[in-house]
């Protein structure tokens, strides 16, 4: 079992885990996603002290590794890496790049270690080539050298720091199918991926990393169908977020229709659908502000990159009013045209209770 316990990793400039505490249980396999810089590799690197943890604990089966006495290198025989990098011996065979740390670290004889290497060969379909050397192998034949010479130390857990990432599309299934049959064995493996796919079917817990630690930790079908916290949701679903806040009846009215043309130009957003994102805007700033004594309104628009639809959610304060009942007939009617439905819900207790949901017209 790995515990971590208010784990904090600084840089000069930048704090990508800032308090992260959890328990991962033996066999667990665990797909650790969210957005690039949000921490992922780094924890994986600071559970093997890759990374030296700036505060916080981490223990390993019981042994706290970031206590100074730790012999980190006798926990490392129990936890195997496998990098994007494949990290390979340019001047050792195959074989002998699985055989080095066996023979070395576990003092097993050359011909143990011989036996076991070609058994994880044929594991890997990489037999045929165990007397080759790396640079005649393509980059998904090396990484699947790479999860071999990890599997030779016969290692508890194994973390994986996006081991698809640095191969050719065509290479990343068959990598994926060696990572998918190793998850079926019972060991405990943390994976830091972007193929949401793949982090779906091989898992039995999600890590979503965001604002300095977990963000969210559930099964795969929790976290991909269910999300329950906000930035999840939308990474899950590849929303792009626009938010804009409103605070005076004479806010700058120009200003805003430039965020939102810079918006859907940097997500290159349809043209008909962009204006129509604009327009659905105006037309329902046209009903609220007027209708506000001191108007505090916020506007999130949220596009989606696979369906190509864009919708609003314009929250603001004040007693229940709903402008679609009883707001300016005109651009009640023209917000009407550029939208395919637009709702109303009274949210009780909130600063801004009042909140339409409008779903623009593709």
């Amino acid at each position: 079992m790995i515990k971590i316990e208010h784990l904090r990793k600084e840089y000069p400039n930048v704090t990508p885990l800032k308090d992260v505490s959890v328990e991962i249980r033996d066999g667990d396999v665990i797909s650790v996603i969210g957005p690039s810089g949000t921490g992922k590799s780094t924890l994986l690197r600071c559970i093997n002290r890759l990374e030296e943890p700036t505060a916080g604990k981490i223990w390993v089966d019981g042994v706290e590794i970031t206590d100074k006495k730790c012999d980190i290198n006798k926990v490392r025989q129990k936890m195997g890496m496998v990098f994007q990098s494949f990290n390979l011996f340019g001047h050792m065979t195959v074989i002998e790049n699985i055989m080095f740390s066996p023979v070395t670290l576990l003092h097993k004889s050359r011909q143990e270690a011989y036996d076991e290497g070609m058994r994880l060969l044929r594991t890997v379909g990489l037999a045929e080539k165990a007397l080759s050397y790396p640079n005649e192998l393509s980059g998904g034949q090396k990484q699947r050298i790479a999860i071999a010479r990890t599997l030779a130390m016969d290692p508890g857990i194994i973390l994986l720091d996006e081991p698809t990432s640095a191969l050719d599309p065509t290479m990343v299934g068959e990598v994926q199918a060696v990572i998918r049959e190793l998850a079926k064995t019972g060991k405990t493996m943390m994976i830091v991926t972007h193929e949401m796919a793949f982090a779906r079917a091989i898992s039995n817990r999600i890590f979503f990393m965001d604002e300095g630690g977990i963000y969210e930790d559930g099964t795969p079908e929790q976290i991909f169908e269910q999300p329950r916290r906000e930035n999840t949701r939308r990474f899950i679903r590849k929303l792009k977020v626009l938010e804009l806040t409103i605070k005076s009846r004479d806010y700058d009215f120009l200003d805003m229709a430039s965020q939102i043309e810079s918006y859907c130009g940097k997500n290159q957003i349809p043209p008909r659908l962009a204006n129509r994102i604009q327009l659905a805007f105006e037309e329902t700033m046209q009903l609220l502000v007027p209708a506000l004594e001191s108007p505090r309104i916020q506007a999130v628009c949220e596009y989606a990159e696979a369906t190509e639809k864009a919708e609003w959610t314009i929250r603001y304060n004040g007693g229940r009013m709903d402008v679609t009942a009883d707001g300016d007939t005109l651009s009640l009617a023209v917000l009407k045209g550029m939208t395919a439905s637009v709702d109303y819900a009274w949210e009780d207790g909130g600063e801004l209770p009042n909140c339409l949901h409008l779903a623009v017209k593709a």
